[in-house]
This record gives structure tokens, sequence and C-alpha cells, in this order.
């Protein structure tokens, strides 16, 4: 048995400069075909969601100005709203206060007429109590003055 004693881990040879050249075209290749594709779908996937976020971002600011005009109008409809409800209530009041006119004009016509009314048949009743008084007095007077010329 023979003992090979070999100072050196790595001996500088021919084989050594083919594993070089073989390792320096194996990164070549492995560069090509793995690593450019790979950083390639990461560019393109850190594009796509940096658009998405400005995406987002401007969809939110879309949403905001969205949201504001929203509250502007339901303010705008909510004022003007307020602005018919006044007016039908003045309007009301105004038609309410004119039919209150028209009939207390009817409540003192009625009550013209009803007064005008009972004024005729009081005086229709006095000429009468009159006449009746004046026919009940002759005959009061004939029976005295009768009475008193048989006495």
């Amino acid at each position: 048995m023979q003992i090979i004693s070999n100072v050196a881990l790595i001996s500088i040879n021919e084989t050594l400069i083919v594993q070089v050249i073989s390792f320096l075209i194996f990164l070549f290749i492995i560069n090509r075909i793995m690593f450019r594709p790979l950083r390639n779908v990461m560019n393109d996937r850190k594009s796509h969601i940096s658009k998405i976020q400005q995406d987002i971002v401007n969809a939110q600011s879309k949403y905001e100005t969205l949201t504001d005009q929203i509250e502007r109008h339901e303010i705008n409809v909510r004022n003007e709203a307020f602005k018919q409800k006044q007016q039908l209530e003045a309007s009301g009041l105004q038609e309410a206060a004119g039919i209150m006119a028209a009939t207390r004009k009817e409540i003192e016509a009625s009550r013209a007429s009803a007064k005008k009314a009972v004024n005729d048949q009081i005086a229709a009743a006095r000429q009468q109590v009159q006449k009746e008084a004046e026919g009940l007095a002759s005959k009061i007077i004939a029976k005295v003055l009768f009475r008193s010329q048989t006495s």
C-alpha cells in the first residue's frame, strides 16, 4: 500500500480551468434562463402593484370628491326643501287668513240679515200687539162707558 500525501487542497491544473469555465458558462446560462426572467417577473409585479396602489389612491380621492359633492347636493336639497316648506306654510297661512276673512264676512252678513229679520218680526209683532191693544182698549172703553150709562 502506498500513501499519497497532498499538502495543497486544490491543485492548479487543467481541470481547475475547465471547472472555472464550466462554472462561468453555468452562471451565464442560469442568469439567462432563470434570473433574468425572474427579475422581469418581479419588476412587472412591482410595477403592477404600484399601479394598483396608484389606482387605489385615485379611487379614494374620487370617492372623497364624490362624497363631498353628494353632501353639498344633500345640503342644497335640504335647504331648497326647507324654503319650499316655508313658502307652503306662508301660502297656507295666507289662504287660511283669506278663508277666515271670508267666513267672518259671511258671519257678519248672516248676523246682519238675522238681526234685520228679528227686527222686522219685532216690528210686525209690535204692530199686531198695538192693533190688538187698540181693539181691546176700545172694547174696554165701550164696556166702561156702557156701564156708566146704564147705572
